[in-house]
């Protein structure tokens, strides 16, 4: 790949790049940047995640694009050969490794490493591979770096915002190369400002052809100097600036390159660390390479041999926007710079989270909740947070009140629920519920598929006459229709009443569930007008045939409309809209999966080796 471009240069506009990591943002900073610059391809080949392999989703401008991922490095760049940046995001427990791998791959050229804190024996061994192999480290303890119009390094000089406000999407004229990442994102700024007049809106033209953050470890993977010399190679650049920092004596390689000629063009430059004079002891800043082991190696020292060296050095930091701008003037005089135009801006749309985050749109959400709240300290049910409620003892049957009637119930409406659910919680193994849960469950299957297989039978022939029958019965009792006239009336429509029959009990065997919830109904309910109107429908059926007795599902359904009509917190039209909405059925689904449950548990610990399969009990004859 280095054959493509000139050995003074690292990227150009169709540079791509290896992200190790999954680093979301940078991945999506480095794409607006790319679509900003007007790149005919995004820069981001490809993500490298051990975890797993797969594809990440992400913008390029208004459009979703999938970017691949991968497990290994070797795979990535085996796939994508046309990248020769790495641009690593491991912490620095794994940045040596895997640096180390992506220099064994021979389409990678250039390699950044963002990790701070690597051992120095461990940074030298990956600066000795490659200088070796002739290949660019950036870094470690690096944000990288960026060449305006072509590409940039992960999260460099910050949002898209902060680029195009200062045109650091345009090429200009500049090389810049710095220590320090935070000063580095600040120095783009400076130097945009203090270039080239401003346009109509005050902004100035651009400035930078390329920013190099080298980090601030001791041992650096790419040097100052290493830089400068690129740019003096570069007849696009026509000025150079460099932020040093104390500690060290690199600075002076290029002091020797000012006074034996190798640098010729016009080099602004300041040592930061100046301060330290200041403090009675010796000062370690936040990077490793910060801090002055003699005189030599101070901020002041090196500031002074740069100035005699023919640099051009303020006196303090903040004069440096005004002396770049003196060399600027100086080169525009020669008419060696002229002042670039700035292209109409690419308009980046922002993501939805940012803009709400900042108050700029507002979205209708695509569902609703009213029952229940998880953002506060602690989560509540309607109202109430959930420690009140088992403080105050509501138990399930309070429960579901507060999530499913959004009520607080008296004490004998939770009372009945919770005697429902115990009541119907199971009826055998031979209901169609417990047969698939046991079924399924002898085939193998986990709990919950298991019990989804029993849920799925829960209709009209199982369980479902809960809410059947309290729609039938109090459309017949609220129309004013004889208990007579509504079973005159279901028999000519050929329909059989929900809630009436069963297979086994009858007037002389009666069914001792539905005698307890008659009995709790009559004893705690103030009203039950629905139950007796049940009751003179059940005496004409069970006159004609013993067992169409009203059967626990709709003696529970008739019965829950009395006890909605007895607790006074119920109106008129939210009884309405149980019983249409058909809540009912959920107390069978919540009680039958208690009875599932047991049964799949059951099937699990009976089941051995010659533990016969269901399907082996069926008898064939065959003709």
């Amino acid at each position: 790949m280095s054959g493509r471009l000139p050995e003074y240069e690292l990227f150009d506009k169709s540079t791509k790049a290896i992200i190790y990591n999954m680093q979301t943002a940078a991945v999506q900073r480095m794409l607006d940047f790319d679509f900003a610059c007007r790149r005919e391809t995004p820069s981001v080949a490809a993500i490298v995640n051990p975890s797993g392999a797969g594809i990440h989703k992400c913008f390029w401008g208004p459009k979703e694009i999938i970017v691949p991922v991968y497990k290994t490095t070797h795979e990535a760049a085996a796939k994508h050969p046309d990248a020769d940046v790495f641009i690593n995001f491991a912490s620095f427990r794994s940045s040596y490794k895997t640096t180390m791998e992506a220099l064994k791959e021979p389409t990678i050229r250039t390699l950044a490493v963002i990790a701070e804190g690597i051992p120095e024996r461990r940074t030298r061994e990956m600066i000795a591979e490659a200088k070796k192999q002739g290949k660019w480290i950036i870094g470690p303890a690096t944000v990288g770096g960026m060449k305006p119009g072509c590409f940039k390094i992960g999260n460099t000089a910050g949002p898209i915002e902060n680029i195009m406000d200062t045109n650091l999407h345009v090429p200009g004229f500049v090389g810049f190369v710095s220590k320090s990442g935070g000063m580095s994102n600040e120095l783009y700024n400076l130097i945009a400002l203090a270039c080239g007049p401003k346009n109509d809106e005050g902004k100035a033209y651009p400035a930078l052809y390329e920013g190099i953050s080298i980090g601030g470890d001791k041992y650096p993977g790419s040097t100052l100097m290493e830089h400068l010399l690129r740019y003096e190679a570069n007849p696009a650049i026509k000025m150079l600036v460099v932020l040093g920092e104390v500690g060290g004596e690199d600075e002076y390689e290029i002091v020797e390159a000012l006074k034996n000629g190798t640098i010729k063009k016009p080099l602004v430059a300041w040592v930061t660390g100046t301060c330290t004079k200041l403090f009675p002891g010796e000062v370690q800043f936040g990077h490793a390479g910060a801090k002055a082991d003699d005189e030599r190696e101070t901020a002041d020292a090196k500031n002074n041999a740069l100035r005699e060296a023919g640099a051009v050095v303020p006196e303090s930091y903040d004069d440096l926007d005004e002396k770049i701008h003196q060399v600027y003037n100086a080169l525009l005089e020669k008419g060696e710079i002229q002042p670039i135009p700035i292209p109409e801006h690419v308009k980046i749309p922002m993501d939805l989270a940012v803009a709400e985050k900042a108050g700029l749109i507002r979205r209708k959400t695509n569902f609703i909740c009213t029952i229940s709240d998880d953002r506060g300290e602690e989560a509540t049910y309607l109202h109430l947070p959930i420690s009140t409620v088992v403080e105050k003892e509501m138990g399930i049957g309070g429960t579901i009140g507060l999530l499913w009637f959004k009520k607080e119930l008296p004490e004998c409406a939770r009372k009945f629920i919770e005697m429902i659910l115990v009541i119907v919680a199971d009826h055998g193994p031979a209901v169609s519920g417990a047969h698939n849960a046991a079924v399924a469950s002898r085939a193998g299957k986990d709990l919950m598929s298991s019990l989804a297989s029993g849920l799925l039978t829960i209709g009209p022939r199982f369980g479902g006459a809960i809410d059947d029958a309290a729609r039938y019965f109090k459309a017949a009792c609220d129309s004013g229709k004889t208990p007579e006239e509504f079973v005159n009336e279901m028999k000519a429509k050929g329909t059989n009443i929900p809630g009436i029959g069963h297979r086994i009990k009858s007037v002389q065997n009666p069914d001792k569930r539905v005698e307890l919830v008659k009995e709790f109904a009559k004893k705690n309910f103030s009203s039950n007008r629905y139950l007796d109107y049940a009751l003179e429908v059940e005496k004409i059926t069970t006159s004609k045939k013993n067992n169409l007795i009203l059967n626990v599902d709709g003696c529970i359904g008739i019965a829950f409309l009395d006890m909605m009509e007895s607790s006074g917190v119920f109106t008129k039209e939210e009884i309405d809209d149980v019983v249409r909405l058909g809540y009912l059925n959920g107390l069978f689904v919540i009680a039958r999966s208690i009875g599932m449950i047991g049964h799949i548990m059951d099937q699990k610990r009976l089941m051995q080796p010659l533990y016969r399969h269901p399907w082996e009990d069926i008898s064939y004859n065959i003709p």
